[in-house]
């Protein structure tokens, strides 16, 4: 269950301010269907992140080394790091309307996704505690928890949340869970 709780922590913090929760109130303020982007974002994270976590249960066989703990620690650090730099946020192309909230929003937010910080850290997370499927659940509950909200109300949820202190306490967690990787 700590792979669970932990995941859904470290990632409902890290998304706050990232490049898909911007992605999610543009496709909010896109789309009145708001339980289709919900559905697409949802599908759209189980398949990115399990695909990732399974990725960080690989790669659990390499790090059970010396030299590996130090490089997932190291890989804690630095994406601690990553997250006290804020995304950017990014347009999303009219072009794409015609194929509805639902799928407009699963292709965008898989797209935006792939490298995005949250990707890294289910793939860490997946190496650390080998659990392909308390890991997926965990980084997913976690986008949901970051995202669902910013669907449904929007830009006024955004501005009473402080991203900069959302980030430096994700950013503390791993860091923290870094040194604890290293003990």
């Amino acid at each position: 269950m700590e792979a669970l709780f932990t995941s859904t922590a470290v990632v409902a913090l890290a998304e706050m301010g990232d490049k898909t929760q911007l992605l999610s109130l543009l496709l909010a303020a896109k789309f009145r269907n708001k339980s289709a982007i919900v559905m697409g974002i949802l599908l759209a994270t189980l398949l990115n992140h399990a695909a990732s976590a399974w990725l960080g249960a690989w790669l659990a066989g390499f790090i059970n080394s010396g030299l590996g703990q130090w490089g997932l620690a190291g890989s804690f650090i630095l994406v601690g790091l990553w997250l006290l730099v804020p995304d950017k946020e990014d347009g999303v192309s009219n072009r794409f309307d015609a194929y509805g909230p639902f799928l407009v929003s699963l292709v965008l937010f898989f797209l935006a996704e792939i490298g995005d910080k949250t990707q890294v850290a289910t793939v860490l997370l997946a190496a650390e505690y080998q659990s392909v499927f308390w890991v997926t659940m965990g980084t997913t509950v976690g986008m949901l928890l970051a995202n669902v909200p910013v669907v449904y109300l929007g830009a006024r949820l955004m501005e009473k949340i402080p991203l900069n202190l959302t980030r430096i306490v994700a950013s503390a967690l791993f860091i923290l869970m870094g040194i604890l990787t290293l003990l």
